[in-house]
């Protein structure tokens, strides 16, 4: 068995899972992508994913992200990549350079921040806003009853590619209400892309319509950092 093999076996297994949970969804997306989370892992672990046809990741550092993925672009075509971690405004254009996704807008700030690089950069990553749906005050996240106004403010003021909500649930309770909520912010706004369920909780989402699961440990195993 080669060092791979063990990375590349979980991957087609995940994808068997995803599968599953859609069978058994009473209405799923249309499809449910997995997002390989491989932030801190270093690319060693990465390869066997990319050399058995995956190509979606997600990392939560810019810095990180540019240093590790720079390599890995050149040598593998079709990759997309999404930032899933807060980004600062400072990072915008770095951001917008290297990510095809970005999921973490949460503010009026970074989204006027993402506005101005996008009027002087032809690239423009699809933008996902992040929903505190816990409303944790140490948690990054639009506050629930700020969705519509800040959604209204991105989309129609602004006019950001906005395609879609994310969110990560507090620990300690179910993931489902929050899955469901989620759900029917996403519905109200007319928003297409739900990025919601991670390798605890990935089946649960499925069944409320998640198009894209960000599934770091089930993949990867522990993180190094």
């Amino acid at each position: 068995m080669s060092s791979g093999q063990p990375f590349a076996t979980a991957l087609a297994d995940l994808l068997g899972r995803i599968e599953h949970a859609r069978a058994a969804a009473v209405q799923p997306a249309p499809s449910t992508t997995l997002v390989a989370v491989s932030k801190t892992h270093p690319a060693e672990r990465i390869l066997p994913i990319l050399d058995a046809g995956h190509r979606v990741f997600a990392e939560s550092r810019v810095q990180e992200a540019r240093v590790k993925w720079g390599p890995l672009l050149s040598a593998y075509r079709g990759v997309e990549l999404h930032l899933i971690g807060p980004l600062q405004t400072n990072k915008v254009r770095d951001a917008v350079r290297l990510f095809d996704v970005i999921e973490s807008l949460d503010r009026p700030k970074l989204a006027e921040a993402l506005k101005e690089e996008f009027s002087s950069h032809d690239r423009q990553p699809d933008l996902f806003i992040q929903v505190n749906t816990g409303n944790e005050p140490q948690k990054a996240g639009v506050a629930i009853q700020d969705v519509p106004d800040f959604i209204s403010f991105c989309r129609d003021h602004l006019a950001l590619p906005v395609r879609g909500l994310m969110c990560i649930p507090p620990l300690n309770q179910p993931a489902a209400p929050h899955f469901a909520l989620l759900q029917k912010l996403a519905r109200e706004a007319r928003l297409p892309l739900l990025s919601m369920g991670m390798s605890g909780d990935f089946e649960a989402a499925i069944k409320f319509g998640a198009t894209h699961v960000r599934i770091g440990s089930a993949l990867f195993g522990a993180r190094d950092a």
